[in-house]
């Protein structure tokens, strides 16, 4: 590789103010752009070769020198009989550690006690300045969900935050929210996480639930957040106004049939992904011939951007990983967040007496709830459903994402008594709801369930006067958060809720344990058992 190529500016490196949550300057910073260092030579034969058994171990190394002489040295070398990769690889980079390292837990604590403490460990300061490697740098403390999880994860750190209000560490929260708004204001979008390798992909679109849990009805406080908000909702809508009936799908942006326009996940790259290289690229050369290696490339990618990575929901047989199709798929929870945001957005120009803008934006949010019961509602099924805008159909597959319309409540009540019961027949299970009924060995199928799912589903059963259904699902799932924990000492990412005497399993990578987005869930779980037994206690007897 031509060693100039490699000496380009990454404009999203910034330094920051010591005092103040600002860009100090946009400073010119002379190193490799890691994008093309992703697509070296270098870098496939590293995470090809196997001296890594976690491919995103090595994009989290840091270069001890730069990253081009690295690169020159490894040309030049390569051919000797001398040259050993492993060695070369442990010469040049400093190895990322596990977040917990050698923490090791009281088992005098009960869980809650557990997780409180576990916040300092989980907590990082903030990045004073770009240390030549992967992290985009944050301006303030935020919380790392855990295990190989080094770095802030958009969606996850909703539910973190819900935990850290319930365990009263609002400042922390708020840090957490201006980072986001940080990334947005410096990036134009909130990445997957705060790493070069994310830049080409956000996630569930959290944002508007965050600043609501921080701000609630302190209309100064949430008007600081509205440019970010604005911000945030452009950029799922970039190419919107480009799409046609010969173009119906832009960017994120989709136009269905019926005259709609609709969302979906999607990536602006279409290479493997970093952090998983080995994975997609021995998933693409096993399809050489069958499918476009690109194509594969970028569904693997909006599959990652859903934070469902993997589910059946985006394979075109519900099993097999060679037939993704994530980037042909309208979600039912993705559009429904963004009904929220549109939602938040026209709250904002209200409290600000803009009542015309205001009326643009709960006119979009009111069609797309219009759409979302429409299009994305399968009578057969009786439930919610994701759709394939090219084969004009749902996709069949049944989900916990059919609970997302009756958390941002646009359900009519018709419709959400069916969901609920869908989900209290077809993914209630002894420790909670499954994410889906497909066992495929996906980390997001069955039966596998996840910490941000159960606080949807719950919030699902009370929104809709289900209040019973509810708090059992809190003590179904806090009850094997318990047990795993009294077993392991840990908090898990992930459980089998089907089988609560063994642990959760598949997906790309070991089960990871720490972990903040159970954390958080768990504690403002606990929370509204406190009150709601507080409110049934200070009732005068009959």
């Amino acid at each position: 590789m031509n060693k100039r190529k490699l000496i380009l500016i990454i404009p999203y490196l910034l330094f920051f103010s010591c005092e103040k949550a600002v860009v100090k300057e946009k400073k010119q910073i002379e190193s490799v752009q890691y994008n093309d260092f992703y697509g070296t030579e270098f870098f496939k034969e590293v995470q090809l070769s196997g001296i890594f058994e976690d491919s995103k171990t090595f994009v989290d190394c840091t270069p001890i020198r730069p990253l081009a002489e690295i690169i020159s040295e490894y040309q030049a070398s390569r051919g000797e009989k001398s040259f050993v990769l492993a060695d070369f690889v442990n010469e040049n980079f400093k190895l990322p550690q596990t977040v917990q390292r050698e923490f090791v837990t009281d088992t005098t604590q009960n869980m809650y006690s557990h997780i409180t403490g576990l916040w300092p460990l989980l907590t990082r300061e903030k990045d004073n300045a770009f240390n030549n490697g992967s992290l985009i740098p944050l301006p303030h403390q935020y919380v790392v969900p855990g295990g190989r999880f080094r770095e802030i994860y958009y969606w996850d750190s909703y539910f973190t935050m819900l935990g850290l209000m319930a365990n009263d560490q609002l400042d922390l929260a708020t840090q957490m929210l201006d980072n986001f708004a940080f990334m947005i204001d410096s990036l134009g979008f909130i990445p997957n996480g705060n790493r070069a390798y994310y830049l080409g992909r956000s996630q569930p679109p959290f944002f508007a639930f965050m600043v609501d849990l921080i701000a609630g009805k302190n209309r100064d406080l949430f008007l600081k957040y509205q440019p970010q908000l604005i911000k945030e909702y452009d950029f799922w809508m970039k190419g919107a106004e480009q799409l046609s009936d010969s173009s119906p799908a832009n960017n994120r942006t989709v136009l269905l049939e019926t005259g709609e326009v609709l969302n979906r996940y999607y990536d602006k790259y279409t290479n493997p992904r970093p952090e998983s290289f080995r994975e997609d690229y021995k998933l693409a050369q096993s399809q050489a011939g069958k499918r476009n290696e690109t194509e594969m490339y970028r569904h693997l990618r909006a599959g990652a951007e859903s934070g469902w990575d993997y589910s059946s929901r985006w394979l075109a047989d519900s099993k097999s990983m060679n037939t993704i199709q994530t980037a042909d798929i309208i979600p039912v929870d993705l559009n429904a967040l963004l009904y929220f945001l549109e939602l938040k957005i026209a709250q904002s120009y209200n409290w600000q007496g803009n009542k015309d803008t205001a009326d643009i934006y709960l006119g979009k949010a009111e069609q797309r709830k219009n759409a979302i019961n429409s299009i994305l509602w399968s009578e057969k099924a009786g439930t919610y459903m994701d759709y394939n805008y090219r084969d004009f159909s749902h996709t069949g597959i049944i989900s916990m994402a059919m609970a997302y319309p009756l958390f941002v409540q646009i359900a009519p009540k018709d419709k959400a008594r069916k969901v609920l019961n869908n989900m209290t027949e077809h993914l209630m299970m002894p420790g909670g709801l499954v994410t889906t009924t497909n066992e495929t060995g996906q980390q997001w199928d069955y039966p596998n369930a996840w910490a941000p799912l159960q606080w949807i589903g719950m919030q699902a059963y009370f929104n809709y006067g289900k209040a019973e259904e509810g708090v059992d699902l809190i003590n179904r799932w806090l009850s094997l958060n318990r047990k795993v924990y009294n077993q392991t000492g840990k908090m898990m990412e992930k459980y089998n809720v089907v089988d609560t005497t063994l642990q959760a399993g598949g997906g790309e990578y070991p089960l990871q344990d720490g972990f903040g987005w159970t954390n958080g869930v768990a504690l403002a779980m606990k929370q509204i058992l406190e009150r709601k037994e507080k409110a049934i206690s200070s009732q005068p007897p009959n």
